[in-house]
């Protein structure tokens, strides 16, 4: 028997998947807990449209995304902070400092997805990676100069 999964079912497949199970497993299980629908032509017509609004969607997110990237790619970023001797710095530049500088760029990045490769203690050029997607990630480059 051939049912459509609506939800992600453990050992069995993913929300969305066409799948052939043993008729009294999907007769006293699946359907009766609303796990799955049966694949008729009316349902599986709407699996499939469902399916290309979902790519649509992830497409559109993923093209801004990739704007978003040449952006940021093609943004130098000036951080002000005091510093010491040897040109250490008093505590350190964060993925939060960075979030708040964009911000006053006129672009809002969550400071989780800034991920710095070592902690910003001294002045100087450094390259943050800014992850927007899965599949996308961008890299800023962050100045460090003395107030």
């Amino acid at each position: 028997m051939q049912v459509i999964l609506k939800e992600n079912v453990e050992n069995l497949g993913q929300a969305g998947d066409l799948l052939n199970v043993a008729p009294g497993f999907a007769r006293n299980y699946l359907l009766p807990k609303k796990l799955a629908l049966l694949a008729n032509a009316k349902n599986v017509k709407q699996l499939e449209h469902q399916k290309r609004i979902k790519h649509a969607i992830k497409e559109k997110i993923v093209k801004d995304c990739e704007k978003i990237a040449r952006t940021l790619e093609s943004l130098s970023l000036t951080i002000v902070r005091k510093a010491g001797e040897n040109d250490r710095l008093f505590g350190s530049v964060t993925s939060m400092d960075i979030a708040e500088a964009l911000l006053r760029e006129g672009i809002n990045i969550d400071k989780k997805k800034i991920s710095l490769n070592e902690p910003i203690k001294s002045l100087g050029i450094y390259t943050a990676s800014v992850n927007l997607h899965q599949e996308i990630t961008a890299k800023l480059k962050v100045w460090v100069v003395k107030e």
